[in-house]
């Protein structure tokens, strides 16, 4: 960058030449906040789960040994799949009428989601205790309809825990999908239609494959966020459903055991991260934003 500055004379010095930042000096700050806040903490609790109480590899051979252990990761698992499935069944119909429906009743729905998303999550979360309890609105209503004739449990189990996860996960699913199905061309589905393809065949081999993107990065925000969450399955769940977040937090709260409780963290930080480096390898940055 060239630039020149004059005197009070009008004569004009010679042109000073700034130097460019280079891409590296720009994310310089971004990178020193990242090591210092996330990549130094997950070196401390990995020094810890291998030193502490004594140094070795005992907390993982304890963790990954128990019986007790693997019941909760695979309770882990089997709900925030649950979650996904039930979240991208719920999540797609809705971002496709967001994206065809009018601006303004798309302006109603995008606030009724924002505004789900900015109500405090244990507000949310003690809300669909009230709604799900045995003597409950669901339950009423269900029992006044004649739909059922006494209570359903539907609280301190994987129902209550799915149905409130669910709800809270629905807006990180359908704000993806919606901004990939607003991309697509309306006229390929015509063109589909031109062909003689109903509106099932146009759904399944035309808008689904174009917007796969949006679906696998909506699923993967969904599972890896339900992975680690604490609080709505804590409250809506039970002992017998207790996911790994919850495991976790005993490790440090009650037991005071970081060796175990960094152990766990690390197990669930690699398999975030390998979901992830999976769906890289087959959609890729670009695909996953639609583009």
């Amino acid at each position: 960058m060239v630039s020149h500055t004059e005197t009070d004379s009008g004569r004009a010095y010679a042109p000073t030449r700034v130097r460019r930042l280079t891409d590296f000096e720009l994310t310089l700050p971004a990178l020193v906040l990242l090591v210092l806040f996330f990549v130094v903490p997950v070196v401390i609790l990995l020094m810890r789960s291998v030193t502490e109480p004594v140094p070795g590899l005992g907390n993982y051979v304890e963790l990954l040994g128990s019986s007790t252990y693997l019941r909760i990761f695979t309770n882990t698992f089997l709900v925030s799949g649950l979650v996904t499935v039930v979240s991208l069944l719920i999540g797609f119909p809705v971002a496709w009428a967001l994206a065809v429906m009018p601006g303004r009743a798309a302006s109603i729905v995008f606030a009724i989601l924002l505004l789900s998303m900015w109500t405090n999550l244990l507000a949310r979360t003690y809300a669909w205790m009230v709604l799900l309890q045995r003597t409950g609105v669901i339950n009423k209503v269900l029992i006044g309809l004649g739909l059922i004739d006494k209570p359903l449990p539907l609280v301190n189990n994987l129902t209550g825990v799915t149905i409130g996860m669910t709800y809270i996960m629905l807006p990180f699913i359908i704000l993806p999908l919606y901004g990939v199905i607003k991309k697509i061309d309306p006229a390929i589905l015509q063109a589909a239609a031109l062909c003689g393809a109903n509106r099932w065949q146009s759904l399944v081999r035309v808008l689904l494959p174009l917007a796969m993107p949006g679906l696998a990065a909506g699923a993967l925000m969904v599972f890896v966020m339900s992975l680690g969450y604490f609080v709505t399955p804590a409250l809506l769940g039970g002992t017998a459903n207790m996911m790994l977040a919850e495991l976790i937090a005993q490790f440090v709260q009650s037991l005071v055991n970081w060796g175990m409780g960094g152990a766990a963290a690390l197990v669930l930080l690699v398999v975030t991260l390998a979901l992830y480096a999976v769906q890289l390898r087959f959609f890729g940055t670009d695909r996953m934003g639609g583009r």
